[in-house]
């Protein structure tokens, strides 16, 4: 093949991967992987060792790392989204779980159970800067406001919702809830944040400003995952005895749709437009797929086993 022709191929390939639909990743506590999921077809089309018990997962703003959390590590594994390779390992403390990047991508924040803290790491640099103790026990998820201020921490053994101050390093606060809050999400101006609590059976409404509780929508057995929709207009929460999600009005704050998926299922994504949910199935080793305008499910996709998340980038 000739120079030429050569530079023309990688061009063709090039651009059909911009314009190709996203990935989504789904991390497989059993199985030591991160399925990778097309979007445009909603195939597996490959598996990504991860070490041995992958829980949390979340992506750099970009799409190209890919970071993982290795419960039997207790470590934060860095992954090239492309290629599969693990480019570091960072230590955090024993059994870390939830993760997640802020939006311009300078931090990572990783929810340690054992250690009751959050390990905030400087992406850049891949090193862990502060270690903030919380006072919710077994915290699970940690979560950045959309500007990146503060830090939501939800915990297995707790009934409130701490606040962190990224920039003092500190917790600053708690919000009251019902008790074990689990998946949390921001509204997109970031004046709002829902919280799954799963013993309540419950999502809470939290203003940020207020810091306080504004409204209690009744969800379904043991809601554990939430996700926003881009626009902000609905929020979706996963739960887990009932097999099912519920899609939520947010401006009138009410369930307007119950879609049945699998077993026990868990944390979730929605696509950059908003248009299908990619929930984790944790006991059905699948992923369903929800057309989110239409509330009813497409079908489900094989992954691992015991898949904890998604992230879709």
């Amino acid at each position: 093949m000739s120079l030429i022709r050569f530079s023309f191929v990688l061009l063709a390939f090039g651009c059909g991967a911009a314009q190709a639909a996203p990935f989504a990743y789904v991390p497989n506590e059993k199985s030591g992987s991160v399925s990778v999921i097309d979007t445009a077809s909603n195939a597996a089309v490959r598996e990504i060792a991860a070490g041995k018990r992958p829980r949390g997962i979340a992506a750099d703003p970009r799409g190209t790392r890919l970071y993982v959390t290795d419960a039997a590590a207790n470590a934060l594994l860095v992954l090239d989204a492309a290629s599969g390779a693990l480019l570091a390992t960072i230590p955090v403390g024993s059994s870390p779980e939830g993760v997640n990047a802020s939006g311009d991508g300078r931090w990572v924040a990783v929810a340690v159970e054992d250690t009751n803290s959050v390990a905030l790491i400087d992406a850049a640099a891949r090193t862990v800067v502060a270690d903030i103790p919380v006072q919710g026990k077994n915290p699970e998820h940690a979560v950045f406001s959309p500007d990146g201020r503060w830090l939501l921490v939800s915990a297995e053994n707790a009934e409130q919702v701490d606040v962190i101050d990224v920039a003092a390093r500190r917790q600053v606060g708690a919000i009251v809830v019902g008790l074990r809050p689990r998946g949390i999400g921001f509204s997109p101006d970031g004046a709002r944040a829902y919280v799954a609590c799963e013993l309540a059976g419950a999502v809470y409404v939290l203003d940020l400003e207020t810091r306080r509780s504004i409204a209690t929508i009744p969800a379904g057995k043991n809601p554990a995952g939430i996700v926003v929709a881009p626009d902000g207009r609905t929020v979706f929460v996963s739960n887990g005895a009932d097999g099912s999600v519920m899609r939520i009005d947010a401006a009138r704050n009410v369930v307007d749709a119950t879609i049945a998926v699998g077993k026990r299922p868990w944390n979730m994504a929605l696509t950059p437009d908003g248009s299908r949910l990619y929930v984790a199935n944790g006991r059905s080793d699948s992923v369903s797929v929800i057309d989110t305008a239409a509330g009813s499910k497409t079908g489900d996709i094989a992954v691992g086993r015991l898949p904890w998340g998604v992230v879709i980038r």
